[in-house]
């Protein structure tokens, strides 16, 4: 997902040399958990009662809220990666989003990996000949929740990186 060679200054933080305002990170951090959780019951209806990937979203938030440090979030996300590897399907997907979600804490450019899984989870959901429209539905759902200080990053960042991110972004 994420190219550490040529990284976006703009999705650097202030404090690693980057354009990045602490405000914007944290509002991307909420943007992502926003995405991670409404795809979150296709995880929960195949693993009920695993609540790592719920987990990894209440602490992307908590995180947004300075109420947890980086490196709380950081390992909160390793839990969702293995909860995505112990399923299949769009259980993965979503679990995977949820991991991005939190990861955004470390890294704010795991917002589209946060985006991009949750719509991959939502067309793994659906019948084959229906993918393409809900993952253009899940897509434009996400746009609707973008708050307006971030939009045009996202939308830019999303152009930028569509193809390492499946060309989700493009539908």
């Amino acid at each position: 997902m994420y190219d550490k060679g040529n990284r976006d200054p703009r999705l650097v933080t202030v404090r690693r040399g980057g354009a990045l305002e602490d405000a914007d990170h944290r509002l991307l951090a909420v943007w992502a958990a926003a995405c991670a959780e409404h795809v979150l019951q296709l995880f929960e209806q195949a693993r009920p009662g695993d609540e790592r990937p719920r987990q990894a979203i209440e602490q992307a938030r908590a995180w947004a809220r300075a109420e947890i440090t980086m490196t709380q979030a950081r390992t909160t996300a390793f839990a969702a990666h293995r909860a995505a590897r112990e399923t299949s399907g769009a259980a993965t997907e979503a679990a995977r989003s949820a991991a991005h979600a939190v990861a955004v804490a470390h890294v704010a450019e795991h917002e589209l990996g946060a985006a991009a899984y949750a719509i991959r989870a939502v067309r793994a959901a659906a019948d084959q000949g229906d993918r393409d429209d809900a993952g253009r539905a899940e897509c434009r759902w996400q746009r609707a929740q973008l708050p307006a200080e971030i939009r045009d990053l996202v939308l830019d960042d999303e152009r930028l990186r569509n193809e390492k991110c499946w060309s989700l972004f493009d539908r």
